[in-house]
């Protein structure tokens, strides 16, 4: 028999169904090419665990509702890229603002209160129980990353006043980027080595191909503006380098649960003071040497 709810309330209920059938569907599909058996079984079992609760809002509104097709897209679409576990907590994080309409609900419904703990808590556990092979390497990304931003950009900015040329700019950073590659991922390669880790050809992989990556995106403004434009492309290269730094410390933040706000201006502090005092070294190395290129 159908409860008697205020029109807000049964809105509130028909939007947490309509959700919990979503998810439904997206955990699903994510496990269906998540790589692992048990992160397989701990995505299915996330999905199971939001039908169950779809079926419980379904008691109050009566209706048969069919998953949001392009938020199934979406999300599919993230986990494919980014990876599951970052799409996963991306979604549940989605859902902290729930927070105001369960206590709207808990008037009403008296229950809500504890299907809202439950889900928290075993969400939250099965969560914890996915394990993806890149995140286990995000140590070894975040050491190319930022050894390369801080590295490069600070080489960049100094060649930028010392040569005047975006040309040559560019070639000594590509010069400088690919022997940094080398020797950062040699090392950690040895590093890895030397702590008896079985892993360490993945681990220096890892390491490499973020630099390497960081150095063909800091390099590309240089290529891409004409030989006398090096202060905007500089200044694109600046902007780049923020947007890196944005990009991977929100990835790390929501795939390991990890504070945005203190990460990103760590970064990016050290690579702009980089950038600036390699600039102003540029430009004394050119007054009191006397080059002119």
């Amino acid at each position: 028999m159908k409860k008697s709810l205020s029109e807000q309330a049964l809105a509130v209920i028909r939007k947490m169904q309509q959700n919990e059938l979503t998810e439904s569907v997206i955990y699903e599909k994510i496990a269906h090419f998540a790589k692992g058996e048990e992160n397989k079984k701990t995505l299915m079992r996330l999905s199971g665990e939001e039908k169950a609760h779809y079926q419980v809002w379904k008691t109050y509104t009566e209706e048969e509702l069919k998953p949001q097709k392009g938020k199934v897209l979406w999300y599919t679409l993230v986990a494919r890229v980014l990876g599951f576990t970052f799409a996963v907590k991306l979604m549940e994080r989605g859902e902290e603002n729930a927070q105001d309409e369960y206590e709207l609900l808990s008037a009403e419904v008296e229950e809500s209160a504890n299907i809202r703990e439950q889900e928290e808590e075993h969400e939250t556990a099965l969560l914890d129980m996915l394990d993806e092979e890149s995140l286990q390497y995000v140590g070894s990304m975040v050491l190319g990353l930022n050894d390369a931003l801080v590295e490069l950009t600070g080489s960049l900015a100094g060649f930028a006043f010392a040569l005047q040329n975006t040309r040559l700019i560019a070639l000594s950073g590509l010069i400088v980027g690919i022997s940094a590659t080398f020797s950062m991922a040699s090392s950690e390669f040895l590093a890895a080595r030397s702590e008896g880790r079985t892993d360490a050809f993945k681990s220096c992989t890892y390491t490499g191909i973020a630099y390497l990556v960081t150095v063909v995106l800091l390099i590309l403004p240089y290529l891409l503006f004409s030989t006398t434009q090096f202060i905007p492309a500089l200044i694109c290269m600046l902007v780049i380098v923020v947007a890196i730094i944005a990009g991977f410390t929100y990835y790390t933040s929501v795939a390991q649960d990890q504070v945005f706000k203190k990460g990103f201006l760590e970064m990016a502090g050290i690579s702009i003071t980089v950038a600036v005092l390699s600039f102003v070294v540029g430009i004394l190395a050119k007054r009191f040497l006397g080059i002119d290129l």
